[in-house]
């Protein structure tokens, strides 16, 4: 995912570490991406390594240096490899951490099940609100269709998620 982002972005034209680095945060992409900071740096080398991406300049800033990179024609042709292997790819995203936790639910005290799933249901209240932040924060920013679509998306599974969180709490409670 984080090479794909990044050849994304360099595809729109030449950037360093850091203005990537930039663009991943303010596009959240850590929150729907699973894109470590850290990870920038990484793939970065890998793609330059697999020649994919080429150093364009090294600018100094003060007592940094900033390293350029743009994308090659290899590095478009991997590129759409990876978009398309990413819409082809139909994984589901199961909470799996929560169904072995109620698959094994008759091994804790009740009180203390429903104490955890009152926290399950703080976190997606707080991780609702969080998106809804960041679609203000981009009010006035013209956001492209497939964008508005996956922002969508990621409000129902939420939303989904607290109503099955909802529906445990009750049958806690009976």
């Amino acid at each position: 995912m984080t090479k794909l982002l990044i050849l994304g972005l360099l595809d729109e034209g030449p950037l360093s570490g850091y203005d990537i680095q930039q663009r991943v945060n303010r596009a959240d992409a850590q929150r729907w991406g699973g894109i470590l900071p850290g990870s920038i740096y990484h793939a970065l080398r890998k793609l330059e390594e697999e020649q994919c991406i080429t150093l364009v300049q090294v600018e100094r800033t003060g007592h940094r240096q900033r390293a350029v990179y743009r994308i090659t024609p290899r590095g478009r042709e991997q590129l759409r490899l990876l978009i398309l292997d990413a819409l082809r790819d139909a994984a589901p995203c199961y909470p799996t951490t929560l169904y072995s936790g109620l698959s094994l639910l008759d091994k804790v005290p009740r009180e203390q099940a429903r104490a955890a799933l009152e926290e399950q249901k703080q976190c997606l209240e707080a991780e609702y609100r969080t998106l809804e932040a960041g679609q203000r924060s981009n009010e006035g920013t013209e956001v492209s269709p497939m964008a508005q679509l996956t922002i969508a998306h990621m409000f129902a599974v939420v939303r989904l998620q607290q109503q099955f969180v909802e529906q445990l709490l009750a049958a806690c409670a009976s």
